[in-house]
Formats: C-alpha cells, sequence, structure tokens
C-alpha cells in the first residue's frame, strides 16, 4: 500500500482539519440525499418511468452523433424497464438511506460508495443537474475513508466491525 500513500490521500485520510472538512461535506452531501429521498418517498408519487423512458428515446450521444453507451440503453430496455416498481423503490429509499447514513456518519464510505453509483446512472441517462458536483464531493468521501466518519457513529461502528468481522481487519485508516 505504500505507493498509494500520495500527500493529498495521507493528509484526507489522517489530518484533523481534513477530518472536519470531510465532515461538513458528508453533512452537505447527507443532506441533499436525505431531501431529494425524502420528496420522493413523502410524494408517494413518484416514478422513474418518464426519465427511463426519455433516456431510451433519447440516449447520451457521442461526438458523431451516435449513442455513447448503448449498453446503459439495452439494461434500461431489458432490466429496469420491466422492473420499474422495484426500481422506484430502490431509487427513493437508497437515496433516503445514503442521505441518513452520510448524516449520522454510518457507513459513511459505503454511503459515499452507493451515492456515486446513483449519481452515474443519472449521468448515463444524461442528466447533468448537480451529478458531477456531489460526484466530486463523495469522490472526496471516499478517499477520506474512516476519516470522513470520524465525526459520526463511525468513530464505534467501524472498530466494533474490524474485530467482528475477519476480513475488516487489515483495511487502511
Amino acid at each position: 500500500m505504500k505507493g498509494f500513500d500520495f500527500f493529498m490521500v495521507k493528509w484526507l485520510r489522517l489530518s484533523k482539519t481534513s477530518m472536519v472538512i470531510s465532515t461538513l461535506i458528508r453533512l452537505y452531501l447527507g443532506f441533499t440525499w436525505l431531501m431529494a429521498g425524502f420528496e420522493k418517498v413523502s410524494s408517494g408519487k413518484f416514478s422513474a418511468e418518464g426519465m427511463i423512458n426519455m433516456a431510451i428515446k433519447n440516449p447520451v450521444k457521442d461526438a458523431g452523433g451516435q449513442p455513447a453507451y448503448d449498453w446503459y440503453t439495452s439494461f434500461l430496455k431489458t432490466i429496469v424497464q420491466p422492473n420499474v416498481g422495484l426500481f422506484n423503490f430502490l431509487v427513493q429509499y437508497g437515496e433516503l438511506l445514503i442521505g441518513l447514513g452520510l448524516i449520522l456518519g454510518t457507513l459513511t464510505t459505503a454511503a459515499s460508495f452507493f451515492a456515486m453509483g446513483l449519481n452515474f446512472t443519472y449521468l448515463l441517462a444524461g442528466t447533468i443537474s448537480t451529478n458531477p458536483l456531489l460526484l466530486f464531493l463523495e469522490f472526496i468521501i471516499l478517499v477520506a475513508g474512516f476519516n470522513a466518519g470520524k465525526v459520526g457513529l463511525d468513530r464505534w461502528l467501524v472498530p466494533f466491525l474490524r474485530r467482528k468481522i475477519p476480513f475488516l481487519k487489515k483495511s487502511v485508516e
């Protein structure tokens, strides 16, 4: 792991200043995700069907005007569209849980990882919005690792999990 210890990575993972900055970023991201999920869940009317149909009908195009991500359009047609109810549930409650995880500092790196996954799916569907900014901030949290959740429940949860789950014992802070 020595080759991975770049200055910035080391600073993000070990610095107290980074801990404070990443906590503020984590709280901002958490609030953003929590509100997005809460709006979808509380309205009771959320459906990704329109966005899915739009992404299939008008896929993201490359510089030559050809679909850039044929595989993603196929995924939407064959897996997502026939199971739109399941994906509606996963999006709503996924956003809500990501938000809670980030706000509480619980499984922070996992929450950030799944947030990045959702942001990438939105980008692949052609929705720019705030996704690039969120991805950048989530990447910072992901690299900061345990340090991003120290001011949160990860302070106690991560050491507990490392004691109880053998393969986590060797994970880096």
